[in-house]
């Protein structure tokens, strides 16, 4: 009797075990930049949450560094369910969705009170983009405010629109695209893992990104100048395969939700301060310029193009948000 109650209790251990081996749930999430830059930070701050508050019934794991994909290969990664979520920037979705580039029309946000309100939950905007986003196999968790556009350069200062005629420069969008080749630059689409290569071996001799991507990547290292033209807003959106989401348990599905919106919020709100230490950062590192008011503003007007071709390429919807947008 005594061999059977063993036996007994020792099925029932194991039985307890595959039980809560199969319960358990793994999200891994691509991510291409290191885990030190605030994008990385906002996911790990997301993943203690959750783990936490499932109770051990969900367990994130994150690949950093493009270890896993590239920025512009995780929209379709993550659709496919290749894997179940990733991080990538709001304007990979442009090739099906180009009304996403709203944010890189050049000063249509031009104004932090003005971002706050474009990207805030609820937003006539977002929602817009949340939805249209949806129809490709991928739901938007939160977004990820990545920070202010501004233009590195090497040997020579860019300052006007005049500066950048004839120069080969790097972007990340196709918007941001139009903006350079509508002040007589040449634009190269290219990663963010892929710059500090491009600018170290003069592959390029200008580039668009964002003030953190400075420090982080340490372009200061490959470039001589950093222009702060302020002229686009970069979003980057953390993003879950839909099918995934939907074999989630209703109590998983809130776990994750309340932890996308808290780590939204509170990256949103010292995103101001993280630019400001950057600066302070690289101040020694690189020549920093800030244009002098006259100088923006002949960037506002040699760009105003830009947002009739993007009304163009993005169609009624690109229509509708310009209209709200220009409503903030």
């Amino acid at each position: 009797m005594r061999k059977i109650g063993l036996l007994f209790v020792s099925v029932v251990v194991m039985l307890a075990l595959t039980t809560a081996a199969y319960a358990e749930k793994t999200l891994r999430i691509s991510l291409q930049l290191p885990l030190k830059h605030h994008l990385g930070q906002n996911l790990l701050d997301f993943k203690q949450e959750v783990e936490k508050a499932s109770n051990g019934s969900l367990k994130i794991e994150i690949y950093p560094s493009a270890q896993l994909y590239k920025d512009k290969e995780v929209p379709q990664a993550v659709a496919s369910g290749a894997i179940e979520m990733g991080v990538a920037s709001l304007t990979r979705f442009a090739g099906t969705i180009p009304a996403v580039d709203i944010f890189y029309v050049p000063f249509m946000f031009d104004s932090p009170e003005k971002v706050q309100k474009a990207t805030a939950a609820g937003s006539n905007i977002r929602k817009a983009l949340d939805d249209a986003i949806l129809g490709t196999g991928t739901r938007v968790l939160w977004w990820q405010a990545y920070g202010s556009s501004i233009i590195l350069s090497k040997k020579n200062v860019i300052k006007t629109p005049a500066d950048m005629k004839g120069k080969k420069v790097r972007v990340f969008g196709k918007t941001l695209g139009d903006t350079v080749t509508t002040v007589g630059g040449a634009p190269t689409m290219m990663s963010g893992s892929k710059q500090f290569l491009a600018y170290q071996r003069g592959t390029v001799d200008a580039g668009m990104t964002g003030i953190t991507a400075v420090k982080s990547r340490k372009l200061y290292e490959v470039m001589d100048y950093m222009t702060l033209t302020y002229d686009a807003d970069i979003e980057f959106i953390v993003i879950i395969n839909e099918k995934v989401w939907q074999g989630l348990t209703d109590q998983e599905r809130a776990v994750i939700s309340k932890a996308g919106l808290r780590v939204e919020k509170e990256l949103r709100d010292k995103m101001g301060t993280i630019e400001q230490e950057c600066l302070d950062f690289v101040q020694d590192k690189i020549e920093v310029v800030d244009l002098k008011d006259a100088e923006r503003a002949e960037w506002r007007a040699a760009t105003k193009p830009v947002v009739e071709r993007f009304e163009q390429r993005a169609g009624e919807l690109g229509k509708q948000i310009v209209a709200e947008a220009q409503q903030l």
